[in-house]
């Protein structure tokens, strides 16, 4: 049966965001979002259990606890909600899984941020742009992040929760960023944080560590971003240019 299911108390959340970080090109929204659960130390608050999820446990080193690869982290100070995935999601189950979180996200009333990568060669500073459904724009306009500079398609998971959210008009935002085609891109990861998260949380995160520990957090990520290479479209998350998508 397709159901959260809260590991305790429910948390008391007035006006909450969730920061969603479904694996995807370059692993940017999954580098991005496990590194604000790290940082502020978020607790683990509830397992998805969506049909057509992977039916794995996870295990970290030095703990022997075993959970499912989709869960869902909170910082009740913050007013933060953190999805982590350490696994992909495939092709027949996306729309399942979408219309299971969104339901929760509407039942407990959560404004979603989706993170994807745009795939680019990199010149500098990889550019970052907004895209949202319902009022969500008000807010890309009020931290001035910037429109996209073509027209596109965001695919996978992340592109099935932004397309529930526009179907019933709710609130959200979708955070593309250019990323590494090939690689880990820690560096998209910090500016998502740093010129997209960050402001619209109105939050301040430390990405220090993620610059720091740009090498190392490459590998860790290498076998994870050789398996969504090897997937299709809509097993990863990706922002593309629509005429690539048609």
């Amino acid at each position: 049966m397709a159901q959260i299911r809260l590991q305790g108390e429910e948390a008391a959340l007035e006006d909450p965001t969730l920061v969603e970080g479904f694996p995807g090109i370059g692993l940017v929204g999954k580098i991005a979002t496990d590194h604000l659960i790290e940082q502020f130390e978020m607790d683990y608050y509830a397992s998805v259990h969506c049909d057509g999820l992977p039916r794995v446990g996870v295990y970290r080193k030095g703990d022997s606890t075993i959970r499912p690869p989709v869960r869902i982290y909170v910082d009740e100070d913050r007013e933060l909600l953190a999805l982590q995935s350490d696994a992909p999601i495939a092709a027949p189950a996306v729309g399942n899984v979408a219309k299971c979180l969104t339901s929760w996200l509407v039942d407990t009333d959560v404004t979603p941020i989706f993170l994807s990568g745009f795939p680019a060669e990199k010149d500098g500073v990889p550019n970052l742009y907004g895209i949202a459904t319902g009022d969500g724009a008000e807010l890309l306009e009020t931290y001035d992040i910037d429109s996209p500079s073509e027209d596109g398609v965001v695919s996978g998971p992340t592109g099935a929760l932004i397309n529930r959210s526009a179907q019933l008009d709710r609130d959200s935002i979708g955070l593309v960023v250019e990323s590494s085609p090939q690689f880990p891109d820690p560096e998209a990861a910090r500016v998502l944080i740093q010129k997209g998260i960050a402001p619209v949380t109105d939050l301040e995160v430390d990405v220090t560590d993620l610059v720091d520990r740009a090498e190392e957090i490459r590998e860790q990520r290498e076998k994870l971003a050789e398996r969504m290479q090897q997937l299709g479209e809509e097993e990863s998350t990706q922002a593309q240019p629509l005429r690539m998508y048609q």
